[in-house]
């Protein structure tokens, strides 16, 4: 462990980590508004503009295709020119054509504008968990990091309600709520002051001066609050200085597939890929599946209201038991239990049933995530963590593009059954990988992960 990482280690949890976890969590709250209320729109513009089921499918994958080049662009970036400056350049991309695509008038505009927003959501949704996660120490990290993914179901409940209330109130009330999911630019000013740039990546950078000024901040704050901060183990820091040896796009990448970190490289786009599939595979269609089940439009939008509540104790929960039992054991825990809950939901019959079962896949399904996203960028080296994180999330998009566009497909051949029943098979397959090949993060210190990983 070097100096910066271990003074980082032994700080407290302070007022200044509660302003990073808001600051981040904002952010994933409207990356997450800006996604779901896709699926309160679509049922009225099917309406409006006259779409296929097809065509549907191609408007709510346009995000995720714009999010794949999002999450490689993010990723890349953040470990060359750090993840401060792409967070907050994302942040405007995404606003700027969220509110572009409220001014639509035809389904091909809006699909453009969606793609380009998705750029930004995706590239500031991979860089915000490996950013803030290298300011906390291993003890609280899980949940630390758990509980940041825990924002993204407050932003699903907003979608919600705004689609329930807003959408069918007004003519244009589509046009309203996606103008609203855009209002978050106004954040950046608040970013700007108080998000420092990661110590341990600009060490890795070979800018300790900074990283020095940042962690000296910090320790004040801790201190000025009555904290008295312990001595530094010595034999917990390094006796030779950090490596500060520069990467490059091709360099990154080809440090990930090296023999090394090639399993765990694979493995975190396995889980990524199936858990995102699985994922908008439900709650892109659900509105719509419930109205085609025979519900209608106010009370389907009612019912994913319920759903989407049940999202905020999965994801807090989780975020508490990746501290108890692990990252790993929550990840293939959560995953198996919400694959039994889409057996269930495909089989289920009446209204009631269909509620709890979605209730309980919404708790699994979002629990997962913040295992996920706390494990993640805990298995990936300081100067490739971003990379990584990013090619991950970036080979999610692409499960979330293909999932939207195979349940239009599956739908009218195989039912609910069917639909929900792909949803299970591809959830075990990501549970097994993890299962399988990842590798255990539980208080152990970024350094320590990778020093295990790159000695093999």
């Amino acid at each position: 462990m070097t100096m910066i990482s271990a003074r980082v280690e032994r700080l407290p949890f302070s007022g200044f980590h509660r302003k990073l976890l808001l600051a981040g969590g904002l952010g994933y709250t409207f990356d997450a508004m800006d996604g779901a209320v896709v699926a309160f729109v679509i049922p009225v513009l099917r309406t409006a503009w006259n779409l296929s089921t097809v065509q549907l499918g191609m408007m709510v994958s346009a995000g995720f295709i714009g999010a794949i080049v999002g999450a490689f662009a993010a990723g890349t970036l953040g470990d060359l020119i750090g993840r401060r400056k792409v967070m907050m350049s994302a942040l405007v991309l995404y606003c700027l054509a969220s509110a572009a695509s409220a001014l639509a008038n035809d389904w091909i505009t809006f699909l453009g504008w969606r793609v380009i927003a998705g750029i930004g959501a995706g590239a500031e949704s991979v860089i915000i968990a490996p950013y803030l996660s290298e300011f906390v120490a291993r003890r609280y990290r899980g949940v630390f990091t758990g509980a940041l993914a825990g924002f993204f179901s407050f932003g699903f409940v907003l979608a919600a309600l705004l689609g329930y209330f807003l959408v069918p109130a007004f003519p244009n009330g589509w046009r309203y709520v996606i103008f609203i999911t855009a209002a978050p630019v106004v954040i950046l000013l608040w970013w700007r002051r108080t998000l420092p740039e990661s110590p341990r990546w600009l060490e890795s950078q070979g800018r300790a001066a900074e990283a020095e000024v940042t962690l000296t901040k910090m320790e004040a704050s801790a201190i000025q609050h009555g904290t008295t901060l312990p001595a530094l183990d010595p034999e917990e820091v390094a006796s030779q200085p950090p490596s500060v040896e520069r990467g490059s796009p091709v360099k990154n990448y080809a440090t990930l597939l090296s023999r090394k970190l090639r399993r765990v490289t694979l493995m975190t786009w396995a889980l990524w890929m199936s858990q995102s599939f699985s994922y908008y595979a439900f709650f892109s269609w659900i509105p719509s599946l419930l109205v085609q089940n025979g519900m209608s439009l106010t009370k389907s939008f009612g019912f994913s209201i319920v759903m989407y509540i049940a999202q905020i104790p999965g994801y807090f929960s989780a975020a508490w038991l990746n501290e108890a039992i692990g990252r790993k054991a929550v990840i293939v825990s959560y995953m198996m239990l919400g694959g039994l809950s889409a057996v269930t939901m495909g089989l289920a019959t009446g209204d009631t049933q269909i509620v709890l079962a979605g209730i309980a896949l919404s708790f699994f399904m979002n629990g997962a995530y913040a295992g996920i996203y706390a494990y993640t960028p805990e298995v990936f080296p300081t100067h490739v963590r971003a990379t990584g994180t990013g090619l991950a999330s970036g080979m999610s998009r692409f499960g979330g593009a293909a999932a939207p566009l195979l349940v239009g497909m599956v739908y009218p051949v195989a039912g609910f059954a069917g639909v929900f029943g792909m949803t299970t098979a591809v959830l075990l397959l990501g549970a097994a990988a993890v299962l399988i090949f990842g590798v255990s993060t539980k208080n152990r210190s970024l350094e320590a992960i990778t020093a295990e990983e790159m000695a093999h």
